[in-house]
């Protein structure tokens, strides 16, 4: 029992500590009618909906299929890794960088046991895992901390997409080129051993994008939240009531927390006095630190409670997702696929770090020259 406890604390510590410690500001900041209003319900309604219909997505097939007749065309190693990674970069934009890997990872990990120089697969997974978090960071929908940044802050979905741009065009350049640099040599590659999956329902699929449209309307300010949560999950309730199962709920129990630790630290004055100081010096660099340590969705979080620097603090969480393996927790996605078919752990996090840091290093000059 102690083991299988030890276990799910491991696989989401975020969640138990963000719960540890939003209850330990309640004995602060005794619980009162204020509480209510700590909870931006609209980000909760848009992050479950998106979630419930990607997942439905996912269930028929709908991304395997699309990576399946794309790889089945290409048979050479080095564009097999540059389709596999422009998919990471371009997916995670609507799909969300966690979502996009574990959808394309396992897929990928079946077509590159191909490749005859192992490293290659390595470093194709671990670009697909930065372009990934890269490609994520121009959407308010491509990965949590923009999600909630985009709606704390009230930005402007043009304005958002504006700001983020420059670091996506220059992001997805040097991902061509570390494609090419890593992949100097190259193969012919059967690709008949990709997973064939069949077409997804055309029914089921046109219900979905329909469902998934309704949602990035209501990131627009288009649609009311309430309007689009009750349509898309009475819709999927009725179509296909099994993803409920694969929506993450510790994810939202987890923004729930971070809502209650938030709005507390906010009403302790010497905390949010103290603290506004520093991150208002140097937000951008703040949070990217702060990632490395905590994850850039927490960091993003705790740090807006104490600037209203808006558009420095989605700069830094999103190049904050470069670095470490734990500075975008979806980055130990593929860190677990890598695991399975290699035991060679050490040589892919050195790997991993030095590539992160590299990005990490070029995106940061490109903000202090912009800024």
């Amino acid at each position: 029992m102690k083991e299988k406890l030890l276990k799910i604390i491991k696989n989401d510590t975020i969640l138990f500590v963000s719960g540890i410690l939003a209850v330990i500001s309640c004995f602060i900041i005794t619980p009162d009618k204020e509480y209510v209003s700590y909870i931006n319900f609209k980000v909760l309604a848009i992050l479950f909906s998106l979630m419930l219909v990607v997942a439905a997505l996912i269930r028929i097939g709908t991304f395997d299929y699309l990576t399946s007749k794309l790889l089945g065309r290409i048979h050479s190693e080095r564009y097999i890794s540059l389709l596999l990674v422009i998919l990471s970069f371009f997916m995670s934009m609507l799909l969300t960088n966690d979502v996009t890997l574990v959808t394309l990872v396992p897929f990928a990990v079946n077509v590159l046991k191909e490749y005859k120089d192992r490293r290659r697969t390595m470093f194709t997974l671990i670009l697909m895992t930065v372009s990934a978090n890269l490609g994520s960071m121009l959407t308010p929908i491509g990965n949590p901390q923009n999600l909630y940044l985009y709606s704390h802050y009230h930005m402007s979905l043009g304005s958002f997409i504006l700001l983020m741009l420059p670091y996506s065009a220059v992001s997805l350049i040097l991902l061509i080129i570390s494609v090419f640099i890593l992949n100097v040599t190259d193969k012919t590659l059967d690709t008949a051993a990709a997973k064939k999956v069949p077409a997804p329902k055309p029914l089921h699929l046109l219900i979905y994008s329909v469902l998934f449209i309704l949602c990035l309307l209501t990131v627009s300010g288009t649609i009311h939240y309430l309007v689009m949560l009750g349509i898309v999950a009475a819709t999927i309730l009725i179509v296909d009531m099994k993803s409920y199962k694969n929506v993450d709920y510790g994810l939202l129990l987890t923004f729930i927390f971070f809502f209650v630790l938030i709005g507390n630290l906010g009403r302790i004055d010497f905390i949010h006095d103290t603290l506004s100081v520093i991150v208002d010096k140097a937000t951008v660099l703040t949070t990217v630190l702060a990632s490395q340590i905590i994850s850039n969705v927490p960091a993003a979080m705790l740090l807006s409670a104490f600037t209203e620097n808006g558009k420095a603090l989605v700069i830094g969480s999103n190049l904050g997702g470069l670095g470490t393996l734990i500075a975008s927790m979806a980055s130990l996605i593929t860190y677990k696929f890598y695991n399975k078919i290699k035991k060679e752990g050490e040589h892919y996090l050195l790997a991993f770090t030095v590539i992160n840091v590299l990005f990490l290093i070029v995106l940061y000059l490109l903000y202090l020259i912009v800024h």
